[in-house]
């Protein structure tokens, strides 16, 4: 009975060894492909040749975790590069709803999304700071989902895009004047690398 029990325990250790061996050996791997390694573009670079789908991935690891809660954390302004993939949106006091350079500005977001299938975009809607919190929470969420809305019925798939509020909380600008509450009635897109649906 004992050497049975004894076979059982073995037993039971080496296929829990092989399961956690397993998982480390799939992880590495998701891990090497998902981040490349710092030497990969030094060793893609000395072969003279970078592929385009090589340099699309790099720069959205660039544009990767530039969210403004992110720029908050680091001190640093929560405002978009002017290089940047997709560009803010601008809103009119107490409004969320999309003018025609605002409509614009995501048509070519749109088509640049189209153009890169692997991109996810967070859409994060943001507001002057008049107004209660709870009100400019709820309306900057519609000014987020307002550029979502858009942005699908322009053909982008909407597992691709996400919405978050920040309402006043991560203005751009923080003098009492009409130019700079401009600035913070926006929507601002983050872009992700290719991941789960949000």
């Amino acid at each position: 009975m004992r050497k049975h029990s004894n076979r059982i325990i073995y037993g039971s250790l080496f296929m829990s060894a092989l399961a956690l061996s397993a998982c480390a050996g799939s992880d590495q791997g998701k891990t090497s492909a998902s981040v490349p390694s710092a030497q990969a573009p030094a060793a893609q670079s000395r072969a003279g040749v970078q592929k385009p789908q090589a340099l699309a991935s790099e720069n959205l690891r660039r544009e990767q975790d530039r969210s403004s809660l992110d720029a908050l954390r680091r001190g640093e302004a929560a405002d978009t590069a002017r290089d940047g993939a997709m560009k803010e949106v601008y809103f009119d006091f107490d409004q969320y709803n999309l003018d025609n350079d605002d409509r614009a500005t995501l048509r070519a977001s749109a088509e640049w999304l189209k153009k890169n299938p692997s991109a996810r975009a967070q859409i994060e809607g943001h507001s002057d700071e008049r107004g209660t919190n709870e009100y400019n929470l709820a309306l900057a969420a519609k000014r987020a989902q307002a550029a979502k809305d858009y942005l699908v019925s322009l053909g982008v798939s909407e597992n691709r895009l996400s919405t978050v509020s920040y309402g006043e909380e991560i203005p751009v600008c923080q003098d009492a004047t009409e130019s700079c509450w401009q600035k913070n009635r926006r929507d601002r897109f983050v872009m992700m690398a290719k991941g789960p649906a949000f």
